[in-house]
């Protein structure tokens, strides 16, 4: 099983082998792709999910510095960027992306769903808060993924 992310096509698949399994749309970052430290670019490449986080929380759980702070979003538009439901976090496999982890470069729910399918993100790949749920459920810690 890998995940491939596109940021032409702002999809996320989970594959078995070249099989689509399941898919999503997500939002990479809206300052294109890239592996520079505080670039607030996506990293490109082959990386794997360092750590799962959030296994417990409710569906739109608020996450500040990765814990879970107590509270749940509740719908309002907001114009911070909050990292909500569950995380997934990357470490780069390649010699390119080794900061890929120390960029704190994750999977997670948003509050600007309505921005999902767009180049929206500060790095990070964005999905709704329910699909963030499902792709959490599905994957394992060590999972390989693939940004292009």
């Amino acid at each position: 099983m890998t995940l491939h992310v596109s940021s032409l096509t702002q999809l996320v698949e989970l594959r078995d082998e070249s099989r689509v399994i399941w898919s999503a749309p997500v939002s990479t970052s809206q300052f294109g792709l890239g592996e520079v430290p505080n670039s607030f670019k996506t990293p490109r490449g082959w990386h794997h999910i360092a750590e799962k986080i959030g296994e417990d929380a409710p569906l739109n759980a608020i996450f500040e510095s990765r814990r879970f702070t107590g509270s749940v979003w509740d719908g309002q538009s907001l114009d911070g960027d909050l990292i909500l439901t569950r995380i997934l976090w990357l470490a780069g496999d390649e010699v390119a992306n080794t900061t890929t982890h120390d960029r704190y470069i994750y999977f997670h729910g948003t509050n600007h769903e309505h921005l999902i399918g767009t180049p929206a993100s500060h790095g990070c790949i964005r999905l709704r808060n329910s699909d963030m749920k499902n792709l959490f459920e599905s994957v394992s810690a060590g999972i390989r993924v693939y940004i292009e």
